[in-house]
This record gives C-alpha cells, sequence and structure tokens, in this order.
C-alpha cells in the first residue's frame, strides 16, 4: 500500500495539515502523521529524515510557520520527494516568513512548495507523484479530476 507521511512542526499546525490527511485518506493511501520539531526535536528530525523511505513511506509533505525549517531540513536528509507546506502561524509575519523560508531552497535540495496553508494541494500533489506509478491510485485521481470539472459545469449551469 502507498504511503505519505505527513509531518508537523508543532501541533498547532495539524488544523492546517488535516486538509492534506484528509485528502490522502480520500484517496486510499495510508498516512503516517508525526510531530517533527526542526528547532525543538533536532535528533527526531534526522531519524525521521533518514529512515521514512525504509517505513515504506513514498512522499513526505512537512508544514510549517514561522522560520518553517522542517521542509528544507528533512529535504537534506531524505531521498524522498518533499512536499512543503508554509503555515500561517502566531509568531508569523503575514505567512511571508513560512513561504520564503520553504520556497527559497538552495540547488540541490528540492522542495516543491504549494500555497500558505495549502496542505489540500499537498496532498493531491502526493496522491499524483504516487499515482505515476500506481494505477490504483492514478484512477482515483482521474476520478477525483473529473468530480471537480462535473461540479464547475454544475454551478455554471445554475447561473
Amino acid at each position: 500500500m502507498s504511503k505519505v507521511g505527513v509531518i508537523m512542526g508543532s501541533k498547532s499546525d495539524l488544523p492546517v495539515m488535516q486538509d492534506a490527511i484528509d485528502i490522502l485518506k480520500g484517496f486510499d493511501i495510508e498516512v503516517e502523521v508525526d510531530i517533527v520539531s526542526a528547532h525543538r526535536t533536532p535528533e527526531k528530525l534526522f531519524d525521521y529524515g533518514k529512515n521514512a523511505h525504509t517505513r515504506g513511506i513514498q512522499v513526505i509533505i512537512a508544514g510549517a510557520g514561522g522560520a518553517a525549517h522542517l521542509p528544507g531540513m528533512i529535504a537534506s536528509l531524505s531521498p524522498l520527494p518533499i512536499i512543503g507546506v508554509p503555515v500561517k502561524s502566531s509568531n508569523s509575519i503575514d505567512g511571508w516568513d513560512s513561504i520564503l523560508s520553504i520556497l527559497q531552497m538552495p540547488g540541490g535540495v528540492p522542495v516543491a512548495t504549494v500555497a500558505l496553508n495549502g496542505a489540500k494541494n499537498a496532498g493531491i500533489l502526493a496522491a499524483q507523484i504516487i499515482g505515476s506509478s500506481d494505477s490504483e491510485v492514478l484512477d482515483k485521481i482521474l476520478l477525483y479530476k473529473d468530480g471537480l470539472k462535473q461540479a464547475v459545469i454544475e454551478t455554471a449551469k445554475q447561473l
């Protein structure tokens, strides 16, 4: 079974990251959820980054606010695709600090970055990555995208 790791810097990020968890579960993708703080639990961060792939995880979604070092640090340690979710937190500068911390990665350490609080899109992107080699997940993504199309068509009919 496909598996995605969803990690966040603190429990306060969970309301945002729940969108990724929900969309992945909707695609019947197993999700491992954890709190891994780049600043408060660096040993856990190193262990997670170096070993996630040995537990069958195929993609990691990392959400963080403020300085938002979690996605980049995980990317520096893991061979897996990393999707960063900038989170507008209580100590944030309107989310720009998080966005730029995740987006401005140096060459060689990529992090795919979604919009501020864009965990839903992170979940969809992770499913699409998995779907590129898993036909069951790909079929579910095709149905999901068709559902989006049908919703627009129905809304347009109501105008």
